[in-house]
């Protein structure tokens, strides 16, 4: 039988900082994605785009997509479903692996990548990078590297 060990509640200052983050986290994420919509783009749509155009041959095994963009392999598949639709990306059958499936970038999802990212830099920098002093955004990663770190190492378990 497990005992049970006393609840660590939150101080004042680390309830304050977490739902700082929260807000930020969230808030940030909802600016970035109504960015996109005059693009017809989610998040969601961008970060796979992203990945595509960063993989040799622009092209990720969906298994490893859909790790990279921490989605189920069936929401990753809905996903991939609307935006072949949209002429963004195809699916290709590993010739290595008869059940595995390749993600690959269109030509006219390079493009699309061309004319999005440079208006999502500029997201990115309004919403957050330009509001912070480069020794905060220095602290700010080197407080959240380890987080992220132990967020790597925990993911797949239970």
């Amino acid at each position: 039988m497990e005992t049970e060990t006393a609840t660590r509640w939150l101080t004042d200052a680390e309830q304050c900082a977490w739902r700082t983050h929260l807000d930020v986290s969230r808030l940030l994420m909802h600016q970035l994605e109504k960015d996109l919509q005059p693009f017809g783009l989610t998040n969601n749509d961008y970060e796979i785009l992203v990945n595509l155009s960063e993989s040799p041959e622009h092209r990720m095994r969906m298994s490893d997509l859909a790790t990279a963009t921490l989605q189920s392999k069936s929401r990753l598949s809905h996903q991939i479903t609307r935006m072949e639709a949209a002429g963004l990306v195809r699916r290709v059958n590993c010739e290595s692996d008869r059940r595995g499936l390749f993600a690959v970038l269109t030509d006219e999802g390079m493009d699309t990548m061309r004319k999005v990212a440079p208006h999502h830099v500029a997201s990115v920098r309004r919403h957050f990078m330009d509001l912070l002093p480069p020794e905060a955004l220095a602290a700010l990663r080197e407080s959240l590297d380890p987080v992220a770190e132990h967020l790597r190492g925990t993911r797949g378990k239970a």
